[in-house]
């Protein structure tokens, strides 16, 4: 998968300045951008502000807060030296993102506290069209932005919300500036960077609804693989994300991790969740490695540091991972990842509910309920 958070910034900011241009003559100050707070003047300025502040951060690589500085406009700037400014905000943002490797993570607040590359580039274009389109609005102006760059905003940093027939109508709904048939209205919202779970010499980075489509359509997701990466147990499971994402069902928190070595940045495998927890707070787990990766423990270590992150939440109480008989490398896996074997009946209610065969071992770990 190419990545093209560089140009889809670039697209997103000529596509703002394209509408700005044609009110230029125009009192920005008089007017009010929207449903939002600010004249239409300082919503155009905020889009700059937001610009030069995710690449600032990202360029400087910032980890427990946002670089601490601001931007102000000469006085007397009028309103094509303001679109001067976002044109170069933006191409700052956009030599940023091609300039950074893809591991770098750098400080956002919302949800898990970082971003990568990706996220933030999706950050700045959702920023560009959303207050283009209040500016818009205050003017009364339409404004419409290529389909191609509110599908890109969905499916990286929106996870949690179902797509809609139309992408940029779906944005504007699930940041309360629209409706939608069927939807209720939102009234609060957060965008969703991906989950990074750290362990020794792997990071476990969250797979994106964009990325699972790429990876279940035969692509590589925007990692780098080792050779004969990835397994198709992978792609199986990227293809299980997609489907939940497109039915309203998927929570980032619980959907599919690629392991990528820190020494290298190279994926090695696939590790998540079968599905979300039930009502008793259990979860199954899945994994699997390329086989270039096999026999240097590094199953082990995914499995051991996802299950203690899954384990320390209050909705997850029991892990699970059902295993082939014949399968003792992978016995051996979650054994040293701390899971034991099963009782003979709770293999037998496993089975039972879930509708297995025999030839599967359950192993579980974390908190296993009592007899009355």
């Amino acid at each position: 998968m190419r990545d093209m958070s560089g140009e889809h910034v670039q697209a997103a900011v000529a596509s703002c300045v394209a509408l700005l241009r044609t009110a230029v003559d125009r009192d920005w100050t008089a007017v009010r951008a929207g449903r939002v707070e600010w004249d239409c003047h300082a919503t155009a300025f905020h889009i700059a502000e937001d610009l030069i502040a995710y690449a600032a951060n990202l360029a400087g690589r910032a980890q427990d807060g946002y670089v601490p500085f601001e931007i102000t406009l000469d006085e007397g700037t009028g309103n094509d030296g303001l679109l001067h400014v976002i044109e170069t905000t933006g191409a700052l943002l956009t030599a940023t993102l091609r300039t950074t490797p893809r591991e770098v993570r750098a400080f956002h607040p919302y949800p898990f506290r970082s971003a990568n590359r990706e996220g933030f580039a999706a950050m700045g274009v959702a920023e560009a069209l959303l207050h283009t389109h209040d500016i818009a609005e205050g003017l009364g102006l339409p404004y419409e932005p290529p389909a191609e760059l509110p599908r890109f905003v969905l499916t990286t940093i929106f996870p949690h919300v179902q797509p809609g027939p139309d992408h940029w109508r779906t944005l504007l709904w699930a940041t309360g500036r629209g409706d939608l048939p069927g939807r209720a209205p939102v009234t609060e919202w957060r965008w969703h960077n991906n989950l990074v779970v750290p362990a020794d010499r792997l990071t476990l980075q969250g797979v994106t609804p964009a990325a699972a489509a790429d990876l279940s359509a035969g692509g590589d997701g925007g990692f780098n693989w080792i050779v004969g990466g990835p397994f198709e147990g992978t792609r199986e499971a990227a293809g299980m994300v997609l489907k939940a994402y497109e039915a309203g069902a998927h929570r980032p928190e619980f959907g599919l991790f690629v392991l990528v070595r820190r020494e290298d940045g190279l994926a090695v495998g696939g590790i998540g969740f079968h599905g979300l927890p039930d009502e008793q707070g259990r979860a199954e787990v899945g994994y699997d490695l390329v086989e270039g990766a096999r026999g240097r423990g590094y199953a082990s270590e995914a499995l051991r540091a996802l299950s203690e992150w899954a384990l320390a939440r209050d909705d997850v109480r029991l892990l699970r991972a059902s295993i082939e008989a014949d399968n003792v490398p992978s016995q051996g896996v979650v054994e040293r990842a701390g899971y034991v074997r099963a009782t003979a009946e709770e293999e037998r209610a496993a089975h039972a509910e879930d509708d297995l065969d025999g030839t599967l071992r359950l192993y579980v770990r974390g908190e296993r309920p009592t007899a009355a």
